[in-house]
């Protein structure tokens, strides 16, 4: 029936583990839960490694570092149901009837994928927090993730995460990118899952910068079409107006001031979306 894939890397999973599998009992359906560590040194993988204990639940560990999509590609060879159901280790259901949602819908459907959707906790976090929780709050909720997504073994087999994207970042739009050009679907339901782990601003703004190397590499290898980024299509116009190397003059004379205002509890997105554009100006020129 049902393989749920949780790729970990530092993080304690076992109380999603343990609240999934128990959802899955309380329905009665055959499933197993397969977590797999991404070569993390952290104390927490002794922790997890109490998920063999579990029935149906199995724990690995990988000896090098995959990259979060070849990580979770790992784990659907090693699935035996038909659906797939990939978690985010650092996310939680919001209900206790997440699995039966999917369950209910999986057993009468045309869509062979689902997307659950992503949601945050309302109360602030801590100040160094704020811009993780504030972005997501206003933007990865109304976005279109591979966390929380429900999807037909034999597509995914078929249509695995690019590979050759080993660090942070756009790996979702890749998939849904190829996924899209080969006329699948996804069904977006009110099924959300809460995401739990927030990093400080420092640490988000770095992801960031490199997940928008990855961008830039995405976008020099024809593997997005420029329609399908934001950023890719204002860089677009941007080179038309042979604006580039103005753009990039311009970002690293403001970096400064604009990085102070994203690490403040007052972020502004307007400025945080001009900073990923001046970004992705200066990496394309340097280049």
């Amino acid at each position: 029936m049902l393989s749920i894939l949780i790729p970990v890397f530092n993080y304690n999973v076992l109380p999603l583990v343990k609240e999934v599998a128990k959802q899955c009992d309380t329905i009665g359906i055959n499933f197993e839960i397969l977590c797999q560590d991404d070569a993390s040194d952290s104390h927490k993988t002794t922790l997890n490694a109490e998920i063999d204990l579990l029935p149906n639940c199995s724990f690995f560990k990988n000896e090098t570092n995959l990259g979060r999509g070849k990580n979770i590609n790992s784990l659907a060879q090693k699935a035996i149901y038909d659906w797939l159901l990939i978690l985010d280790c650092d996310t939680f259901p919001a209900q206790n009837n997440f699995i039966k949602k999917y369950i209910d819908i999986i057993s009468d459907l045309k869509n062979n994928i689902l997307f659950g959707g992503i949601i945050y906790e309302n109360k602030k976090p801590h100040k160094e927090q704020f811009l993780r929780w504030f972005y997501g709050n206003k933007r990865e909720t109304r976005s279109l993730l591979t966390s929380n997504l429900v999807v037909k073994k034999d597509i995914f087999i078929q249509f695995p995460f690019d590979e050759s994207i080993t660090r942070y970042g756009y790996e979702d739009l890749c998939f849904f990118s190829v996924l899209k050009a080969n006329h699948f679907k996804v069904l977006r339901i009110e099924n959300p899952t809460f995401h739990l782990n927030l990093e400080t601003s420092k640490v988000f703004l770095n992801k960031t910068q490199i997940a928008l190397e990855n961008l830039v590499f995405l976008y020099d290898s024809d593997k997005i079409l420029k329609e399908e980024s934001k950023i890719i299509t204002s860089f677009e116009l941007l080179k038309k107006l042979r604006l580039i190397s103005f753009s990039a003059y311009l970002f690293k004379n403001n970096r400064s001031k604009i990085e102070k205002n994203l690490l403040s509890q007052k972020p502004s997105l307007f400025l945080f979306d001009l900073y990923k554009l001046g970004y992705f100006c200066n990496l394309k020129k340097s280049s």
